[in-house]
């Protein structure tokens, strides 16, 4: 059957529009070439997109004109030019123009594409040929068709390929580039000399190359950009390993719980009720008690008397903000503009004493192999700790220079002036900033935190020379063969109180000083070290000789000289994994004396010793580490914990004991060892309020510890949206907690509101966290700063609600830390319970097995003599089939 003439519908009646003779004029098309497909073989087929307005102009509404049944529309020629002298290069064709001026036909075919196969929601057909084959397209008949369909394909006939014209899709340009070509040039030398100068005698004599101009060339490496090689292509193999993991989960049970119970009221016989009621003493007890009962519920309807009204009165006067504002506030944020490269922050401190004041250390971002790509360029740029001023926001104040990019560094508890850090090549870097202490101090502070009376500023007296890059180069480098051998990714000074020898034991310091530090590598181990001479293994002369043959620098101080390049640890601690011979890989440490820094950041502690450091710097005279017989410290603990990069936290002693098989002193076992974190761990933090409280952030979830409780976290979080990149505890609440993430936002969990979510999360910045360090100024000025992967520092006022605890909230976060333990014991005596009995049951069961077997003589001797008859049976009734007997004889 022929299929039915289409439906033609012209706009050929509509009215036309009328103009206006002041119509602005249109920006013309330039005229390009029409899209078609001819790479999807059908170069008949044109792609167009036509708006409502133009479905309205040619009849030709999706769902409307255009349906399922009939989804194609005849358009005529005149119509589309009446469209395109309407609306010129607006109309909806116009990218067709051409192929509709050409088209031989009367009739144009527009077919709507339901699926979008070409692209968009209509095309054209271009030919008199593909418009006569879509209308009158062959049908089959369905019985045919269904012939078809149980016909086997061994009957069909093979037809060999036939040759097509190439169709170039852009592959040529691929093997063009994977050829190898020559692409340096070939250099050719011409090399001349005087005819007269040939088999002439020479003679070579020593110059000394200092002593005359141009004598010394020094022939540098630099890239040279034509023979650098780009990567196109890199073949990388991956085989997933499947990996068996044990994973626990802990309920929480303070939660509501809808209970009901029933009971009985006791009541008293009527005899019992004769006897009281009739009791002296009970009637004149109730006589002489109703009196103060009725005044003491007349006074709790009056007034709550148990409430310290002084203290609410303080706390409501304290604050002039508004107190539901949790939101932290942007102060100020700084960058390094005179940076040449791409690069990071990596950990931030602020100055002990000096308000306003933060050190921070940056690094390139790159991998490792493109450092090992770029490492002669990557020597040619200084790697700094800028100092950051509230004062100036473009200006650092001092550039701390160092041999490789530092990651980690402290402020000397004991001597602000005094900086430790560990770089990314191993070694540990000590700076004395004593010579620029007045230039730090006399900076304006620019804010209102601090209402003493300061100096005049030094920029405001030498402009000039105040904005100069101030660079001062480091006093002493650990000894790059005996320290770590990868990056140093921890670094803790040792509490003032404590020192300890080559074996871990621990003594007392009678200097008063923090003389020794202990980091942390990628390389697993984990090093002590002494800023002290060491005693000395040959004679003094012999040092003293060497000591002044060194040349010093007039702009490096002499306080650490005695450890440049010769710096070796003290000791050493390498967390063994056991049975195998690999060692885990710490990133972050925790010491049992954390605590007691968090005190030494006290004002005037910190000022006390800054001034006694101006007078008589002690650093500048110190005596060798242990020389005298010290006291120990008995009782003290040598444990601490330890964050890894597979996301294990271990808790494990720094002691070295000796071992009994091979007679060398080595370092103990780990005590305890959980795999909590799906990722690295980089927080292990203490609290400042509990000193056995320990938070531990890793991968995408925190746990909080408690020293001493070994069955596991009191709080683990589920996985983040988003993996955890840094964090740290609140100065001043103890349940507040801020977490960076890697998408720039930062998770504040609040302990008393929620425990199983953060209580609010705020965007920072659009790039990963990368150190988050709070600081507080005063009771009503508290900041934050926050670092992120591009090199920014932001400093965030902190709100009055995240900053000032609440009535009683130290004890009831202690008592919620309790409970969390009590949970876990319960957990525990559970657990060993549901071992018993899964014990006792299996005995059971055994028991009734070896029953079953054992039997009695009696049944037993019953059981054969049965076994015996039923034998004699057989052997009877088979003997009578086999006809040797009878059945008679049987019963005889």
């Amino acid at each position: 059957m022929a299929p039915k003439s289409p439906k033609q519908k012209s706009p050929g009646g509509r009215k036309k529009a009328k103009h206006s003779k002041n119509k602005p004029t249109l920006p013309v098309r330039e005229e390009a070439e029409p899209m078609n497909m001819e790479s999807m073989g059908h170069p008949e087929i044109y792609p167009l997109l036509l708006t409502t307005k133009t479905q309205e102009i040619f009849n030709c509404q999706i769902d409307e004109d255009i349906t399922d049944e009939q989804p194609y529309i005849l358009i005529k020629k005149e119509a589309i030019f009446a469209d395109f002298e309407n609306r010129g290069a607006i109309s909806d064709f116009h990218p067709v123009k051409k192929i509709i001026q050409e088209y031989p036909g009367d009739e144009l075919l527009v077919i709507y594409d339901k699926d979008f196969k070409y692209g968009l929601n209509f095309y054209l057909i271009g030919t008199e040929e593909g418009k006569e084959n879509y209308l009158n397209a062959p049908q089959v008949p369905e019985e045919q068709e269904e012939y078809k369909e149980h016909i086997p394909e061994d009957l069909f006939v093979y037809k060999p390929p036939i040759s097509k014209p190439w169709v170039s899709l852009g592959s040529e340009k691929e093997i063009e580039e994977e050829s190898v070509k020559e692409s340096t040039k070939q250099i050719t030398y011409m090399i001349s000399r005087q005819r007269s100068e040939f088999g002439a005698p020479i003679h070579f004599s020593d110059q000394n190359a200092s002593s005359v101009k141009d004598a010394y060339t020094e022939c540098t490496a630099y890239p040279d950009k034509n023979f650098t090689l780009k990567q196109l292509e890199k073949d990388v193999g991956m085989q997933a390993v499947p990996k068996v993991k044990d994973t626990s989960t802990q309920t929480r049970w303070p939660y509501p719980k809808n209970a009901t119970t029933q009971y009985y009221p006791r009541e008293f016989s009527d005899g019992e009720k004769e006897t009281l009621g009739q009791s002296k003493s009970l009637i004149d007890f109730l006589n002489n008690a109703s009196i103060s009962v009725e005044i003491a519920l007349q006074q709790n309807e009056i007034m709550n008397t148990f409430v310290n009204d002084w203290r609410c009165l303080a706390e409501d006067e304290g604050t002039f903000e508004d107190k539901t504002d949790t939101h932290l506030r942007e102060y100020q944020s700084f960058t390094d503009l005179h940076s040449l490269t791409e690069k990071m922050v990596t950990c931030v401190s602020w100055h002990p004493t000096i308000y306003g004041l933060m050190a921070v250390s940056l690094a390139v971002r790159l991998s490792f192999e493109d450092r090992v790509h770029f490492s002669g360029k990557l020597l040619l740029q200084p790697s700094l700790i800028l100092f950051w001023s509230f004062s100036d926001p473009i200006h650092p104040q001092l550039m701390l220079e160092s041999p490789d990019d530092i990651f980690c560094f402290q402020f000397c508890p004991s001597n602000p002036n005094i900086i430790a850090g560990g770089c990314i090549n191993g070694q540990i870097v000590m700076w004395d900033i004593t010579a620029y202490a007045d230039r730090i101090e006399n900076i304006k502070t620019g804010g209102s935190g601090s209402k003493k009376v300061t100096l005049k500023p030094m920029f405001l007296l030498e402009p000039e020379s105040n904005k100069e890059a101030m660079y001062i180069r480091h006093c002493a480098v650990s000894s790059i063969e005996s320290g770590h051998k990868k990056v140093i990714t921890d670094i803790h000074w040792l509490s003032d109180t404590f020192e300890i020898d080559r074996l871990g034991s621990v003594f007392e310091n009678r200097s008063g000083l923090c003389c020794q530090l202990v980091t942390c590598s990628a390389d697993c181990t984990i090093c002590f070290w002494d800023i002290r001479p060491q005693k000395a293994l040959t004679s003094q002369p012999t040092e003293k000789k060497k000591e002044e043959s060194i040349e010093i620098p007039f702009d490096v101080p002499s306080t650490f000289l005695h450890l440049d390049l010769s710096w070796k640890p003290l000791s050493k601690v390498r967390l063994s994994k056991g049975e195998t011979s690999l060692d885990h890989c710490p990133t972050k440490i925790s010491l049992s004396e954390d605590h007691l820094l968090y005190r030494t950041q006290d004002k005037v502690l910190s000022q006390s010793k800054a001034i006694k450091a101006e007078e008589i710097n002690p650093y500048q005279n110190l005596e060798g580490g242990l020389v005298n017989h010290l006291k120990p410290i008995e009782d003290f603990c040598t444990k601490f914990f330890v964050g890894t990069e597979e996301g294990e936290v271990i808790y494990t002693d720094w002691k070295v004991e000796r071992d009994p098989e091979t007679g060398r002193f080595m370092t103990k076992k780990p005590a305890n060892l959980y795999t909590v974190h799906d990722g690295a761990v980089h927080t292990v933090q203490r609290s400042p309020f509990y000193k056995d409280i320990i938070l531990t952030i890793g991968g995408w979830n925190m746990a909080i510890w408690k020293e001493g409780v070994m069955t596991g976290p009191l709080l683990q979080s589920s996985c983040a949206p988003k993996r955890y990149t840094s964090g740290h505890w609140s100065l001043t609440r103890p349940g507040v907690f801020y977490i960076g993430r890697e998408d720039g936002n930062i998770d504040i969990w609040d302990l008393l509101e929620k425990t199983h979510e953060p209580a609010q999360s705020q965007n920072i910045c659009v790039s990963m966290i990368t150190y988050i360090k709070p600081r507080t100024f005063s009771a009503k000025q508290q900041f934050i700063a926050i670092a992120d992967y591009y090199g920014t520092l932001y400093i965030l006022e902190i709100p009055w609600t995240l900053s000032h605890p609440s009535t009683n909230e130290v004890s009831s976060i202690n008592h919620y830390f309790e409970r969390e333990v009590k949970h876990l014991e319960y957990v525990e005596q559970r657990r060993k319970i549901r071992e018993q009995e899964k014990k006792e049951i299996e005995l059971e069961m055994e028991k009734k097995k070896v029953i079953a077997y054992q039997k009695s003589k009696e049944q037993l001797e019953t059981e054969l003599k049965m076994d015996y008859e039923s034998y004699l049976e057989l052997e009877k009734t088979v003997l009578i089939s086999l006809g040797l007997i009878t059945a008679s004889e049987t019963t005889s």
